[in-house]
């Protein structure tokens, strides 16, 4: 479910599910984090992400009625690959970037974003939370406001505001992408781990107090998220009671 291609230093993984506009499953996320770990076991010295298709990667894939087990840990060692990685990764964000999509640009060093993209992270359609780090993360990149926008006021952010608020880094395709990535294979790469560890040092990291982690729990366990779940079965708006 993923293509892999590479071109000099730089090693391409494309998510490749356009029918589901590329959802991720366990298997994916599996494939994914493979990829990654694979590239760098090769010695890439840049890694790009992008999607196939007209989406970058529409989040968790809730075509069922709830998550497989499996699904969380599958997709936290995802974004946990990309982060932790020790050489840049470029996500060229070629189409819609919504919940774990934007949760996977994010865990990215860089953001290369095409016309018609968009980040949103619709958790409180859903019903559910979202964790510290997804939280952190996006309000170091984007900023407190924006990250506030996205996740309380519930919009989305379209690519020329994810321009201005710094979110994405360049305007354009994955050609951009690529080009980019390439010129960075020409820097020092011991820099550029000493950097990527300072920059992803931004509390993003931090457990959880003990009221932020009940307050996650809650959410998770909620009725809201029944009903969200089953408005969505029935094509429907939610009706949440906070309980």
């Amino acid at each position: 479910m993923i293509g892999q291609s590479r071109d000099g230093d730089v090693v391409t993984l494309e998510l490749r599910r356009p029918e589901r506009r590329n959802a991720l499953d366990t298997a994916l996320c599996v494939e994914l984090r493979e990829g990654v770990e694979a590239a760098v076991e090769s010695g890439a010295r840049v890694i790009v992400i992008t999607g196939q298709g007209s989406s970058f990667c529409a989040g968790a894939d809730l075509e069922g009625d709830s998550f497989p087990e499996e699904f969380p840990e599958a997709l936290e060692r995802l974004l946990r690959a990309v982060d932790s990685a020790p050489v840049p990764v470029v996500a060229a964000v070629n189409g819609p970037a919504v919940g774990g999509g934007t949760q996977l640009a994010i865990a990215c060093d860089l953001r290369v974003v095409a016309d018609g993209a968009f980040f949103e992270i619709p958790s409180t359609r859903l019903g559910i939370a979202v964790n510290n780090w997804t939280i952190k993360r996006l309000a170091s990149l984007a900023g407190g406001g924006v990250a506030r926008t996205i996740l309380i006021g519930g919009e989305r952010l379209d690519a020329d505001a994810a321009f201005v608020s710094g979110l994405a880094n360049k305007r354009g395709d994955l050609a951009v992408a690529l080009e980019w990535a390439s010129a960075i294979t020409e820097l020092a790469p011991l820099a550029l781990r000493h950097l990527k560890l300072v920059f992803n040092d931004d509390g993003s990291h931090d457990e959880p107090t003990p009221d932020q982690w009940a307050a996650f729990g809650a959410a998770w366990t909620s009725e809201d998220m029944k009903e969200a779940r089953l408005a969505r079965k029935e094509k429907r708006k939610p009706k949440f009671l906070g309980r």
